[in-house]
C-alpha cells in the first residue's frame, strides 16, 4: 500500500509542473510572438536505494524546446512592426550581452538611439552589432529585412540603408527558451550565440505583428484534465489509506 501511496504522490507532483507550465502558456496567450513549448514528456527512471534495481517510475520531464509554428497576422500599417514568415527568428542582443532570438517584431527605436523591441531588446544586424538610428528620419523594414531611413525634408530622395536585420531561418535547429525569455539552439543553450541559417530565405512582412501561437480553448481543456486527474489521484490514496486501515483492525484480532 505504501508503495502505492508513493507512485500517486509522486504523480500528483508532476501533475503539478504540468499545471504551472500551462498556466504560464495561458498567461502569455496575448503576449507578441509567444512561442509554446513541449509539453512533459513520460520518461523512466530508476528508483535508487535499498530493494530490487529493476525498480523503476514514471516521471514527466520538462522540454523547453519551442515549437516555432505561424501565429496569428495582426495587421497593423505600423512600418517598424515585423511578421516573420515560416521559422524565421530575429536576433536581438541579450541581458548578458550574448547573441539571442526572438519572435517579436513590435520594432522601436530607444532613448539611446537604438532600434529595439517593445520589450528593449536590442536589435542586431547581420554582423551581430546593435543598429543605430539615423536622428530626424523615417525607418522602414523591407520584406528580407533592409532597414532604411527616409529624410522627410527630401521625400524624393530615394531611401539610404541603415543596415540588415540578422534573420534566421530556425527550420532544422532544434531552440529552447532561455531564462530571460529569448530563444537559444539547444546545442548552445547557456551560452547563446548565432547559428547556421536553414535553406529557407528568412523573411518578414512588415506593417504587421504575429500574435501569440497559445491556442486559449485547448489550454482550459487541459486544466480541466489535470483537475479531474487531480481528483481521481487524491480518491485512489484515499482508498489505498482504507484498505491499509482495514488491515491494520483486523491484525489486532488475530
Amino acid at each position: 500500500m505504501d508503495r502505492l501511496i508513493f507512485t500517486a504522490m509522486a504523480s500528483l507532483k508532476q501533475l503539478n509542473n504540468m499545471k504551472l507550465k500551462n498556466a504560464n502558456a495561458l498567461a502569455n496567450a496575448s503576449t507578441i510572438g509567444f512561442k509554446q513549448t513541449y509539453q512533459f514528456a513520460t520518461q523512466s527512471s530508476k528508483v535508487e536505494g535499498a530493494g530490487y534495481g529493476s525498480r523503476y517510475v514514471p516521471m514527466n520531464r520538462s522540454n523547453d524546446e519551442l515549437v516555432i509554428k505561424q501565429g496569428p497576422l495582426i495587421s497593423t500599417g505600423r512600418k517598424l512592426d515585423i511578421y516573420m514568415k515560416n521559422g524565421t527568428v530575429l536576433g536581438v542582443q541579450a541581458p548578458n550581452g550574448q547573441i539571442a532570438f526572438t519572435r517579436r517584431g513590435d520594432l522601436t527605436v530607444d532613448q539611446g538611439g537604438f532600434i529595439s523591441t517593445a520589450n528593449g531588446r536590442m536589435v542586431l544586424d547581420d554582423g551581430g552589432a546593435p543598429i543605430t538610428a539615423p536622428v530626424g528620419v523615417e525607418l522602414a523594414i523591407t520584406a528580407d529585412g533592409t532597414v532604411t531611413a527616409t529624410d522627410p525634408a527630401q521625400p524624393d530622395a530615394p531611401p539610404a540603408q541603415v543596415g540588415v536585420l540578422m534573420l534566421r531561418d530556425s527550420d532544422g535547429t532544434r531552440m529552447v527558451r532561455r531564462d530571460d525569455g529569448l530563444y537559444e539552439p539547444m546545442v548552445a543553450k547557456g551560452q547563446g550565440g548565432d547559428f547556421e541559417s536553414g535553406a529557407t530565405p528568412p523573411a518578414v512582412q512588415p506593417g504587421a505583428l504575429e500574435g501569440s501561437s497559445i491556442n486559449v480553448a485547448e489550454s482550459l481543456v487541459q486544466f480541466m484534465d489535470m483537475s479531474r486527474s487531480f481528483e481521481i489521484k487524491i480518491k485512489m490514496i484515499t482508498e489505498m489509506k482504507e484498505l491499509d486501515d482495514s488491515g491494520t483492525s483486523m491484525m489486532r484480532f488475530v
